[in-house]
């Protein structure tokens, strides 16, 4: 199959079968062998009903309903499980996403042999104040963080290479991150390309402020992971011996100040709490670091590497 299409979704009644129109059109047009993968992410509106009578007239259409709402995270992973094609296309189903894109995605990834293209809404028609200028801290943010020189963390509009989406778990609010799991995953093709961003025809955004502070929290959850989740002891245990030290230190200044100078009492200086807190902090870590390391050392996941290929094996 050449291209899996997974569309995250919750209460888009209006704009599915437009958007499943105009999907099949582009497909018929350049002889693509397809699916469109439906994820009703809760609807409370009458989104699963369009989606099986979607289904009743087009075979490719595959749905999966979520019993309650559990995000877009969630959605996204589900529909990466169930796919089956070449190229996943990922897309909003709003209607701001164009499916005229999806040829040169594919393209990017079968012929240009890129791991991931992400798109880039370089004119966007979304409220400048609430969306456009938080997107673009959170943007700066990401790429300061992750290394991965993108305009646009957010957008929907995605291709991946099947062994990209088979290799990345999506969960929490980790779906604008997926370029970044897929770098740490050992995939380092990755690009972006100028996408067309439509204004909404239908309904409502989804997404208020709290996207971005809970966005933020788990770009550091990544980044933590990536590069300490198999080695919690390097992280914590490092920091831990410079704080006992950096106590440790201040203390025995402080006793020698005292047995040999005959300098006010320890318990009478701000130091000495201070070298106290320092020591007992860095124990802590220590501590936090050797019991991470014993959970990572015992985890069923603790030898579970990420093979591309076999020769003679």
């Amino acid at each position: 199959m050449d291209i899996s299409v997974v569309i995250p979704l919750l209460n888009e009644e209006e704009s599915l079968p437009e958007l499943l129109e105009w999907i099949n059109r582009v497909m018929q047009k350049n002889s693509f062998t397809y699916e469109v993968i439906l994820v009703d992410d809760g609807s409370t509106d009458n989104s699963w009903m369009v989606i099986e009578k979607l289904r009743e007239n087009n075979n490719q259409v595959k749905g999966i309903r979520f019993r309650r709402n559990y995000g877009k995270s969630a959605a996204l992973n589900e529909g990466f499980k169930a796919a089956e094609g070449d190229v996943i296309i990922t897309m909003d189903a709003d209607l701001q996403d164009s499916p005229d894109e999806i040829p040169e995605l594919r393209s990017m990834i079968v012929n240009d042999k890129y791991d991931l293209v992400s798109g880039w809404k370089k004119k966007r028609y979304d409220n400048k104040l609430t969306k456009n200028l938080p997107s673009k801290l959170f943007n700066a943010a990401a790429r300061k963080m992750s290394g991965i020189y993108l305009h646009d963390f957010n957008c929907g509009l995605k291709a991946y290479s099947f062994k990209v989406v088979k290799s990345v778990e999506v969960y929490g609010e980790m779906h604008r991150y997926v370029p970044v799991l897929a770098k740490w995953a050992g995939f380092r093709k990755i690009t972006e390309k100028v996408v067309e961003h439509r204004p909404r025809k239908y309904g409502v955004t989804k997404f208020g402020w709290n996207r971005f502070i809970n966005g933020f929290l788990d770009l550091v959850t990544i980044f933590f992971m990536g590069r300490f989740g198999k080695k919690p002891m390097h992280f914590f245990g490092l920091w831990g011996t410079l704080f006992f030290v950096f106590g440790f230190i201040i203390f025995l200044y402080l006793s020698i100040s005292k047995f040999f100078f005959d300098v006010t009492g320890l318990t009478q200086r701000p130091l000495f709490f201070f070298a106290i807190l320092a020591m007992i902090i860095g124990t802590q870590l220590f501590l936090a670091g050797f019991l991470g390391e014993l959970i990572s050392r015992n985890s069923p996941e603790r030898n579970n590497y990420l093979i591309d290929e076999k020769l003679g094996v």
